[in-house]
């Protein structure tokens, strides 16, 4: 099983195209987004023509072999804006949630209804996050009861994205109570539901374009057709999670698989804003002048960025191998995923202070993009899991992989048996290189160059 990051033409392209969108659509009005609070519409609207705001392209992104169309996609666009950003690609949560736990036909049905078309646009919520417990849906207080031929739901949200004014609210809610988390399924709540209730929409530090809302459900009544998988397939988890008896055995959730596979995505989004800071400071530093040269000769300028420069291409890396893993389907036994998200997010926290303390004064004021992007960075050391979460779920898997070789070397190899018996290392392509180099000066030169591609090493 190979892992290669060297990207092909159409993500070359892909990232080209997203560059130009965030260059030419949404810096030059994410400051006046940011400052009003109003959700980017006409962004939207153009991020819809140009073919970025739509389920097919998600799906073509989520079905990446290589895993790496989606981090890219987001790196870029997130440079441009956080608050436009999100905006743009908080349907993509709900539809991955969607993805996860529909039945094809309830796929069909509400995919479109997630992201419109333009000149119709609409929007799309995952509402999982409880005043109480945060992400931790072992915590959820929403509950759901089946009355008849619908489900009832009562409960609480808090920070949901596009919460109150999506066309379609995914929500999670507890089905049967004895098995706590377990017992948990997905709903499709439409946007004007009776009893559906956006309390306030929330006054944010950063990330100011995209809608964030507290919404109330108080006898939510929807169909029973809007349970995500339908009741057979609800009724064969519950079953299966009674028959659980290791205290360390899962059963499926979609809500954390939602959050497994979206880690690397929210660690792409941390990468574009510490990109975009250290390119903004960077260049700072080498157009201002002080005592006579620029002040990125100074080493006190130079050496944090040079090491915010290294860690974030170290984040990069951890990045797009969590997402090759993702596509792959490879356990994150280790913790990759809250690997990649827990460095990429943090970086970016440091990458924006920094460009701020290499602008001085310049950088405390709005004048400049760097005190908006320092706000906006804070938001991925909290949300999708704080950095505390990560580091409880990466030790967790130190825990529970003690013994266990590195991934590099847990992995089945490709190349099948001839790599087994005459790759790298292997005694019997020892053997035939010590025989080729004892016959060099009694063999021809033709016939030793062809000996010589016969011993090449092979390239998998």
């Amino acid at each position: 099983m190979g892992f290669d990051i060297a990207p092909t033409e159409a993500q070359h392209d892909l990232a080209r195209r997203t560059h130009e969108f965030a260059a030419e659509v949404v810096r030059p009005v994410a400051a006046d987004y940011d400052a009003r609070q109003e959700f980017p519409w006409p962004v939207l609207e153009e991020a819809a023509t140009r073919g970025f705001y739509s389920p097919l392209f998600y799906r073509d992104l989520i079905g990446d072999p290589t895993g790496l169309s989606l981090p890219m996609f987001m790196e870029e666009l997130f440079w441009g804006c956080a608050g436009i950003g999100l905006a743009v690609v908080m349907p993509a949560l709900a539809l991955s949630a969607i993805g996860q736990a529909a039945s094809p036909e309830q796929m069909l049905q509400w995919a479109p209804e997630c992201f419109g078309t333009p000149g119709d646009l609409k929007l799309a919520a995952l509402a999982i996050s409880e005043p109480e417990g945060g992400s931790d849906v072992r915590n959820l207080r929403t509950r759901a009861h089946r009355d008849g031929d619908d489900w009832i739901i009562d409960g609480h949200k808090m920070w949901i994205g596009n919460g109150g004014i999506a066309n379609v609210h995914v929500v999670n809610a507890v089905v049967d109570e004895e098995l706590g988390h377990k017992g948990q399924a997905l709903f499709i709540v439409p946007g004007g539901t009776p009893g559906l209730q956006m309390v306030r929409k929330l006054d944010k530090l950063g990330c100011r374009a995209s809608h964030t809302a507290e919404l109330r459900f108080d006898g939510v009544r929807v169909p029973a057709e809007n349970l995500l998988g339908g009741q057979e397939k609800l009724d064969y988890k519950l079953a299966k999670a009674r028959e659980a008896v290791e205290g360390a055995k899962h059963s499926g959730s979609a809500t954390l698989g939602t959050f497994e596979q979206t880690r690397p995505m929210v660690a792409a989004q941390a990468l574009g804003i510490a990109r975009a800071a250290l390119e903004y400071a960077t260049e700072y530093a080498n157009r201002r002048e002080a005592f006579g040269a620029p002040i990125i000769d100074n080493q006190g300028i130079a050496f944090p960025l040079a090491e915010l420069a290294t860690a974030i291409d170290g984040a990069r890396l951890l990045t797009w191998r969590a997402s090759w893993m993702a596509a792959s389907g490879v356990a994150f036994e280790r913790g990759e995923g809250s690997m990649c998200k827990m460095a990429a997010s943090e970086v970016a926290v440091r990458a924006t202070e920094r460009a701020i303390q290499t602008m001085g004064g310049w950088g405390y004021i709005k004048d400049h993009p760097v005190e908006k992007w320092y706000r906006d960075a804070k938001l991925y050391t909290i949300f999708e899991g704080t950095s505390e979460i990560q580091r409880i779920v990466i030790s967790n898997a130190l825990g529970a992989a003690d013994g266990k070789p590195p991934l590099h070397f847990d992995l089945e190899p490709t190349g099948g048996r001839i790599n087994k018996m005459f790759g790298r290392g292997t005694p019997l392509r020892g053997r035939a290189a010590d025989a080729a180099l004892a016959a060099k000066d009694r063999v021809p030169a033709p016939v030793m160059r062809l000996a010589m591609k016969v011993l090449r090493p092979p390239r998998k």
